[in-house]
């Protein structure tokens, strides 16, 4: 189901959007593609693995973030990768049927390869 809000911007009904990225200027050029395009969903921002799994699991002090939600990953960063996350969740019967998208600019085969053998896009 698709709305309206009163900014003339489209949101899919109580869909969540966690951005996982540790690159500031590209978590914002997220925000920002996403505006332009006019979706309005909530994104909840964590800066690596580790964030990301405090607020799907409502742990570290944050507040869990609530199905029906998508991750979009970066696949190279600090403390735990992208990859790490999503072995994690895949490992995780709460939280394995997660959908994720992977972002990255990498051109190296191996983390491609990585993405799509944790069913991942």
């Amino acid at each position: 189901m698709m709305r309206m809000n009163s900014g003339g911007q489209t949101s899919h009904k109580d869909l969540n959007i966690i951005l996982v990225d540790d690159d500031h200027g590209d978590a914002k050029a997220v925000e920002r593609a996403f505006k332009k395009v006019k979706i309005a969903n909530e994104i909840t921002r964590a800066i690596d693995g580790l964030e990301a799994l405090d607020y799907l699991r409502g742990t570290g002090g944050k507040d869990k973030v609530q199905q029906p939600y998508v991750l979009l990953v970066d696949i190279k960063m600090p403390r735990m990768s992208g990859i790490e996350l999503v072995q994690e969740l895949r490992a995780d019967p709460e939280l394995s049927r997660s959908v994720v998208f992977f972002l990255t600019t990498s051109s190296h085969e191996q983390d491609i390869e990585a993405a799509y053998e944790l069913n991942a896009a």
